[in-house]
């Protein structure tokens, strides 16, 4: 049941709420990772790293919450939870404990290049049923590009 009603087809919104999702997912485990790598990297470059991470917070967890505000706006219930997150996240898993600066960069690049190949699918399997949804997840995808690029420059120090 859909308390919000929707002017897309049940169909349309079936694959954009599906989309919207996973990009949800996503995004909260991308900050999540961030996170928890931000609180302990370690090494000469800990400065950089350290203020970098806080930077891919940030736009995460922006743009998680538009993700799910347009999920909900189209009639589809978000689900950030952390068991839904832990289930359907597609982000490796990162080491506990302290972590070297250069393993920390690496892992970013990981995380990131890997939600940008599903963000990049997403935005084929929005482009007819939704555009608005595709243009958020183009705008979103872009900034995640950015913090791509600027960890494999790091990664070449």
């Amino acid at each position: 049941m859909s308390v919000v009603k929707s002017t897309l087809s049940d169909a349309d919104r079936t694959t954009v709420g599906h989309a919207l999702q996973g990009a949800l997912v996503d995004l909260v485990d991308l900050s999540l990772v961030a996170k928890q790598v931000h609180w302990n990297v370690i090494g000469p470059r800990f400065r950089s790293v350290h203020l970098q991470l806080d930077d891919v917070v940030a736009s995460a967890r922006l743009h998680a919450d538009t993700v799910a505000e347009r999920a909900s706006a189209i009639g589809v219930p978000p689900d950030g939870r952390a068991c839904t997150v832990a289930k359907t996240s597609g982000i490796n898993e990162v080491q506990d404990g302290w972590i070297k600066d250069g393993d920390v960069v690496r892992a970013m690049v990981s995380a990131l290049g890997a939600v940008i190949g599903r963000m990049r699918e997403r935005i084929i399997a929005t482009a007819d049923p939704d555009p608005v949804s595709q243009d958020i997840i183009i705008g979103l995808t872009a900034d995640l590009e950015k913090h791509h690029w600027m960890f494999q420059a790091e990664a070449h120090h």
